[in-house]
């Protein structure tokens, strides 16, 4: 974080959050001032005398829990006061995008007691009700994962890896995408899934692994092929996940992008940072802008289909700049069975982004392919 100087109004261009207790205790005693800070999701029940004493005009705070004295006092000061929403099971205003333990925590009663299950099924009971509160909550949230994940993205060489969740443990396919999510992790890329089951664990596994010895991977492999897919106990299979983080704790970090829209389908809990979002469209957009490095394509089904011509659009047209590179992977499955990439290619001929894509026969090719196109 860097703060501005206290006299300055936020306007948007500096980075005025305060999004830990920590920070908080760092500004107040570098500035002692509040003033036009935005404080994100703090709890600051212990920080009353601080909050009576500072002048917070224009400041904001986001969902923090504070004595009443302080939030009537900070009010008076002039700062907007939004306060926690009772009874959700997720904040909307957090500062930081999540981690594994902060979904799934209460596993050991079963998935369904985890606030990723519980955010779910909220989601499930209010998302075609027209109630503008609910609604207001979900744009809310998915907004502060954006600016969240953001932040924890700056200055990272982020790659794509894309496919289905139909791809089980057990399989060498599913091997084969983490033997290529390790090698991208530890060619200094940051690796970016769309969070779920299938080849995106695959490759969040394959970065968690990429510290390890290749005795770790193999063993890993062996240890989830005993619940090869989230049906029908996602218990099971979360279970078995848990299982090789607590044999190989400190793995690799990796992101992942999932969605409740899709929430029958579970996040997997190999990537560090999750930024799960209510919002499909949002978090489609969201992830293919962030990879910078390109994105390879394994093979799927709707959603891969869709994720590629998501990707394809922004190349095409370069409104987000120079194109990425683009990599499927599996020729037969890319030109036979669902024949996107005659499509993609003819798309791109004689325009800029005609030499950042290839199609490669194995997973093995990925990353030289990748790393040929200027990934």
């Amino acid at each position: 974080m860097h703060p501005t100087t206290p006299a300055q109004p936020f306007d948007g261009s500096h980075d005025r959050e305060i999004e830990s207790l920590s920070e908080f205790d760092e500004v107040v005693a570098a500035h002692g001032t509040l003033s036009h800070f935005r404080v994100q999701s703090v709890d600051l029940t212990d920080r009353t005398d601080a909050l009576l004493s500072l002048d917070s005009s224009g400041a904001v705070f986001l969902g923090c829990p504070m004595d009443p004295a302080a939030a009537a006092r900070t009010r008076a000061c002039g700062a907007l006061v939004f306060p926690p929403v009772p009874g959700l099971s997720f904040d909307p205003y957090r500062g930081f995008v999540y981690s594994p333990d902060e979904l799934f925590a209460s596993l050991d009663e079963g998935y369904e007691a985890t606030p990723d299950a519980r955010t779910y099924a909220w989601f499930q009971r209010t998302k075609s009700d027209g109630d503008i509160f609910g609604s207001m909550l979900r744009s809310i949230h998915d907004d502060a994962v954006s600016d969240a994940l953001d932040e924890l993205l700056v200055g990272a060489r982020v790659v794509g890896v894309m496919g289905g969740h139909a791809m089980a443990r057990g399989t060498e396919e599913y091997a084969g995408a983490a033997r290529l999510g390790r090698e991208l992790a530890r060619a200094g890329l940051t690796v970016a899934t769309g969070g779920g089951p299938g080849a995106m664990e695959a490759a969040n596994l394959g970065a968690y692994a990429a510290p390890f010895d290749a005795g770790m991977l193999t063993e890993a492999l062996r240890i989830l092929a005993k619940a090869p897919k989230f049906t029908p106990s996602v218990t099971d299979w979360a279970r078995a996940a848990f299982e090789v983080r607590a044999n190989w704790p400190g793995g690799g970090p990796s992101v992942a992008v999932p969605t409740w829209f899709y929430g029958h389908e579970p996040p997997n809990p190999f990537a560090a940072h999750i930024a799960k979002y209510f919002s499909n469209a949002t978090r489609e957009d969201g992830l293919l802008a962030r990879c910078t490095a390109g994105v390879v394509f394994l093979p799927g089904a709707a959603g891969t289909v869709q994720e590629i011509f998501d990707n394809a659009t922004p190349n095409y047209y370069e409104s987000r700049g120079e194109p990425t590179p683009m990599v499927l992977v599996d020729r037969a499955h890319w030109t036979e069975r669902l024949p996107a990439w005659p499509l993609l290619r003819s798309l791109a001929r004689e325009r800029s982004m005609e030499s950042r894509i290839t199609l490669v026969d194995r997973i093995e090719e990925a990353p030289e392919a990748l790393k040929r196109l200027g990934g």
